[in-house]
């Protein structure tokens, strides 16, 4: 749900649902390695309440547009991460897996 001004699209807060500490932190991160954000933060009403509020103000462009192109790139992120890491099992799986890691008992 986005709560904000018809006036100004600059400024919005969104409440997600069924969601905490764990997708808001990863949002705001990404939020802010956008250029076009000003400020942006979250909170979380209340700890038996499973919402999180994330407040975004930009330089002029819709927030709205800005929180999307900021999810789209933490999916973008996700997709790396998971890339790399199957990667590294499967290269870990074919080769001496512990063996090569020298580990000592």
């Amino acid at each position: 749900m986005e709560h904000g001004s018809f006036e100004d699209q600059s400024k919005a807060t969104f409440s997600l649902t069924d969601e905490d500490h764990t997708l808001a932190n990863a949002v705001r991160f990404t939020l802010n390695q956008d250029p076009r954000v000003t400020f942006c933060g979250y909170s979380i009403p209340h700890p038996s309440d499973a919402r999180v509020n994330i407040r975004v103000q930009t330089t002029g462009d819709p927030a709205r547009e800005v929180f999307n192109d900021s999810c789209q790139d933490l999916m973008l992120i996700c997709e790396h991460v998971r890339v790399t890491f199957d990667q590294a099992v499967l290269k870990f799986k074919t080769g001496k897996g512990l063996r090569a890691m020298d580990i000592k008992k």
